[in-house]
Formats: structure tokens, C-alpha cells, sequence
């Protein structure tokens, strides 16, 4: 039976506070440096994946002793990032849903490379998010929950070129049949005012960015 959840952590930026997220049923796939984290921390990875070339031999050594199953590739020759790896194995096993740590950083084109690619699993009708110590992003094509999480913010920004018939139920600045331009930031900073908003939309993809200073 698929797992209900696939959680990836990659080689970004990661904490201690991201292991509590994880599930005891939740199929958990380590990213090159994210492997190693999570071997040091006491949790293995049903599976690790990537270049590894972040580690030393040693640290891979540990990796290969601990983890059921390894994946390297070449640092040269191979045209995915780890990441993205790490999201075609995720996708493989058909999970419900897919959760990604570790895609954001200090380097911005990983880290727009990590949200973007969440759409590929959209396109397999698998819900996908990343998140942060600051942020919860998630994507969509037609309509979404947003749980409030403990985040400020509620921020949506269109994909595509444009993201048609956006209606909010439960935000501080509701919209009905709105259009959202690329770059437009009519979307930026709305509010939940209660628990759980809904986000509906009739065509493109938006981002919902779920964020606190």
C-alpha cells in the first residue's frame, strides 16, 4: 500500500523543530546532505539520493551503513538537482501527500527551483508543500485548505501568467472571482480569521505562502 505521506529533507537550511513534523508511517527520503541530518539525529531515511558531493566519505560511509536503500549519481553528469530526485522518488511511491524540508536557503535559484517543482506533483494530484523555520508554502490548480499553523501571513502569487476566478472564505481581505496577474501583489499579506481559510480558484496555479517574520 502507498504511504499516505512522503517527507523529503534536503540540503538547505534545516532544524532540530522539523523533526517533530515527521509521522511514524511517513515514507522518509533523505536528499544528499539531508540524509546525513537525519542519520544524525536519530531518525534513517527509507531511502537517501543525490550527488552527495556536500559530504565527506566518511559522512556517506555512515549514510550508506544506515540507509535501507542509496542512491548516488554523479555530481556531473546528472541534469536534476537533489531535490528533485529526492520528488521523483516521492512521486513513484503515490503518496497522498508530499512534504518537502531543506529546499529553502541562502541560494535563491535552489530555492525557487524547490517551489516551483512542487507543480510537478500537482500534476500527479499529489498535494505538496514546503516548509521553513518562517514559511509553509503549498500549490494550487483548484482549491485548497489553509489551516492557520501558527503563521501571520497569507500571501498568494499566480504561477502561471495569470490565475482566474480566486475566491477566500475565512480571510481578513476576502475575494470573489478575483484575477491575480504575474506580478501583481494585489495577493500579499492577507490574514486567516478563523482556523481553517478556503482558497478556490477556476484556472492557472497559485501559490499560497504562509509566512511570519
Amino acid at each position: 500500500m502507498p504511504a499516505r505521506r512522503c517527507v523529503i529533507f534536503a540540503g538547505g537550511e534545516l532544524s532540530e523543530l522539523f523533526l517533530k513534523e515527521i509521522d511514524h508511517e511517513d515514507y522518509i527520503i533523505g536528499a544528499d546532505r539531508g540524509a546525513l541530518f537525519l542519520i544524525n539525529h536519530g531518525v534513517i531515511p527509507d531511502i537517501a539520493v543525490g550527488d552527495f558531493d556536500s559530504i565527506k566519505p566518511d559522512e556517506f560511509k555512515l549514510i550508506e551503513e544506515k540507509c535501507p536503500k542509496v542512491i548516488a549519481c554523479d555530481p556531473v553528469d546528472k541534469d536534476l538537482t537533489d531535490s528533485e530526485l529526492a520528488l521523483d522518488l516521492a512521486i513513484e511511491t503515490q503518496p497522498e501527500e508530499i512534504l518537502l524540508f531543506g529546499v529553502t536557503g541562502t541560494r535563491l535559484d535552489h530555492t525557487l527551483a524547490g517551489i516551483q517543482m512542487m507543480a510537478r506533483a500537482l500534476q500527479r494530484q499529489i498535494r505538496c508543500s514546503v516548509m521553513d523555520l518562517t514559511n509553509y508554502v503549498t500549490i494550487t490548480g483548484s482549491q485548497a485548505l489553509v489551516q492557520e499553523r501558527g503563521y501571520t501571513y497569507v500571501s498568494l502569487l499566480p504561477v502561471t501568467p495569470e490565475v482566474t476566478g480566486i475566491t477566500l472564505q475565512g480571510f481578513q481581505y476576502p475575494l470573489t472571482d478575483a484575477t491575480l496577474k504575474l506580478g501583481q501583489s494585489l495577493g500579499i499579506s492577507n490574514r486567516l480569521t478563523s482556523p481553517t481559510g478556503t482558497v478556490t480558484i477556476q484556472s492557472g496555479l497559485l501559490l499560497i505562502i504562509q509566512s511570519k517574520d
